[in-house]
């Protein structure tokens, strides 16, 4: 980059790693969802043993995967709140959204063996116990309502607990499948119905799980927020006094709630003195800050003609 024209300054906050992520804010509450998970899983298992249902232990199992989910939110939120170092300059904050996508390949994992052993119980229907599966099948419910009434605003602002709040989601689906199902056969000697939940219960975490996957796949690879419309960032830009033209404009996302964005400004000479050039900077600044919600923003100022002498490998 041109020497003497690159010049970051910081925007909305203290710079990244020096401010808590989104996902910090709901450490609290994702350890009780945690608490809740582990507590239904325990209490599923012994009334599996109870009653001999497959039902309970399957959703048992599916409870365990929650809490590995849920779990790993955890420990990613301790990660992407350490401080930044010399050689990761952004701390460890990708840490929430590699647990985001290793909760997507969880989800979809769980998504699919719903299916497929709902088909499988299609053609081959079990018996599925009654009254005492009903209870415990209403104690999961309950309790994982509580938990997305915890997660409920995290999950909007964090890719990181969305994950964990689809985790609970869908056990919620489950344990919600169970209490329907049984109720249906006790009602009707239906044995079908288990199956059926089973499969809509799979086809409603599916597509969630990829919506999820598409988004923390879009942070990775650095695609500009989906909120955020370039145009109207060049067009903001470009009106300001002094701003001939924009260039190597780059808006990502670290994590979530943490957007960063830098450019090159094609600027007059009047904007390259030291006068000019601080209130063009602050311009700039005051620009962004009252259309646009950007943890971190780097310029570099510099005159027409710049670009054609910048090397290839700083664009």
């Amino acid at each position: 980059m041109g020497a003497g024209h690159d010049h970051g300054h910081s925007h909305g906050g203290p710079p990244p790693g020096t401010s808590g992520t989104a996902a910090a804010a709901y450490k609290g509450r994702l350890r009780i969802a945690l608490g809740i998970t582990l507590t239904v899983l325990v209490a599923e298992i012994a009334g599996s043993a109870l009653t001999g249902s497959l039902a309970l232990l399957a959703d048992a199992g599916h409870m365990a995967t929650d809490a590995v989910g849920v779990g790993m939110a955890l420990v990613a939120i301790h990660f992407a709140n350490r401080p930044s170092s010399g050689r990761r300059t952004y701390g460890y904050a990708r840490a929430e959204i590699l647990a985001a996508l290793l909760n997507c390949l969880l989800l979809l994992g769980v998504g699919g063996f719903i299916l497929y052993e709902a088909v499988g119980r299609l053609m081959e229907p079990a018996d599925v116990p009654g009254g005492t599966t009903v209870i415990f099948g209403l104690v999961g419910v309950v309790a994982n309502l509580i938990s997305l009434a915890l997660l409920m605003r995290g999950q909007k602002e964090s890719l990181n607990v969305r994950g964990a709040f689809l985790e609970v989601l869908s056990d919620a689906l489950g344990s919600f499948a169970v209490v329907v199902s049984a109720v249906v056969i006790m009602l009707t000697g239906w044995t079908q119905a288990d199956p059926i939940a089973s499969l809509l219960i799979g086809l409603m975490i599916v597509p969630r799980t990829l919506k999820l996957l598409r988004e923390a796949l879009d942070v990775l690879l650095e695609a500009a927020p989906k909120d955020v419309d370039m145009d109207e960032i060049r067009a903001h830009i470009t009106a300001l006094p002094g701003v001939q033209d924009l260039h190597d404009l780059h808006v990502w996302t670290i994590t979530s709630g943490m957007p960063v964005l830098s450019a090159h400004v094609v600027v007059d000479h009047l904007a390259l003195d030291s006068v000019g050039h601080e209130k063009m900077l602050h311009d700039l600044q005051a620009c962004l800050g009252k259309h646009f919600d950007v943890e971190h923003c780097t310029f570099q100022l510099e005159p027409g003609g710049h670009a054609e002498h910048e090397a290839k490998l700083c664009h």
